[in-house]
């Protein structure tokens, strides 16, 4: 019997120390948010991979790595599915897991899904919890053991397009900044990300599920991120493959292209074949972009 209570109790302490903390986005109330019900749902398709829906309470995952590398570096992961679902385990919680293997705090953001039922403006909904997320883990920094000037954004799909609206878009604050912390991530990874919201490029839905079917030109203008490019705008690991037939490899391409026109160190990755959505693991390719992506890391200084 004792030895019943003493391994349940080592199970308890072990499950406490291996968890994740979620913790809520907004400390108060959710900015541009209508009175509504929490429609959240969740469900696991095939291929153990979780999707879930009708996000209004964004939250923001910590994965915190037991043994942080030099660079005590940080990376907060945008899961894709076209602005109108989440895909929380391949593109989110698994690419975590591996960034700890590394030494890398790594943060999942639930971001809040475009819907006029209850967001004011749609539009500015999911940058509003990037760019949170973004000084949420700059104003803890201290308490995560990370280093402020060393915090990254990564996205895959329509989440490479919110992770590169946030790194085109940061000096446009669309949240309460009282303290003036910087929403600039340092550095991005953009995978088979929609870019362009152009009619030659956009994957249609995630467009349209942002910004709606009759977005006028300058809308469409303002959140193609490869014409919003400059100066400052963060170095990027992009990678893509050119039988994308969701979102066209030009996204990749065009970004890439106005990125290396101020002279801003990057790097892209393109594969011949692997479609689209297929998180770290193109089946295509004996080749592992999560392992060129450790090496671009490592030459930047984050690792």
């Amino acid at each position: 019997m004792r030895i019943s209570i003493i391994m349940s109790l080592v199970l308890t302490v072990v499950v406490t120390a291996n968890a994740q903390q979620v913790l809520p986005l907004y400390e108060k109330s959710i900015p541009n948010s209508k009175p509504s019900a929490d429609g959240e749902k969740s469900k696991v398709r095939d291929g153990n991979i979780t999707i879930v829906s009708n996000v209004s309470v964004p939250t923001l995952t910590v994965y915190k790595a037991a043994k942080p590398c030099m660079a005590r570096s940080a990376v907060i992961i945008c899961p894709g599915g076209g602005y109108g679902i989440l895909a929380m385990s391949h593109e989110g919680a698994d690419v975590a897991k591996v960034f700890n293997r590394w030494g890398v705090t790594a943060f999942v953001l639930k971001y809040r899904l475009p819907n006029d039922a209850i967001m004011k403006d749609r539009s500015i909904g999911p940058l509003q919890d990037a760019q949170r997320a973004m000084q949420m883990v700059r104003e803890h920094a201290t308490e995560w053991n990370i280093d402020p000037a060393k915090v990254g954004i990564m996205g895959f799909s329509a989440g490479g397009h919110l992770a590169a609206t946030a790194s085109t878009h940061f000096d446009k604050a669309v949240i309460d900044n009282p303290k003036n912390t910087s929403l600039r991530p340092d550095f991005s990874m953009l995978i088979y990300p929609v870019i362009s919201f152009s009619n030659s490029l956009t994957h249609l839905g995630s467009r349209e599920n942002l910004i709606g079917k009759f977005a006028p030109p300058d809308r469409i203008m303002q959140f193609s991120n490869e014409l919003q490019v400059t100066a400052k705008t963060p170095p990027a690991f992009l990678v893509h493959s050119s039988d994308d037939d969701l979102v066209p490899v030009g996204n990749s391409i065009k970004y890439y292209e106005a990125l290396q026109s101020f002279g801003i160190f990057s790097e892209m990755l393109l594969y011949p074949h692997g479609g689209h959505g297929y998180g770290m693991e193109n089946t295509s390719t004996t080749d592992k972009w999560m392992d060129r992506l450790k090496e671009w890391m490592l030459e930047s200084g984050y690792l």
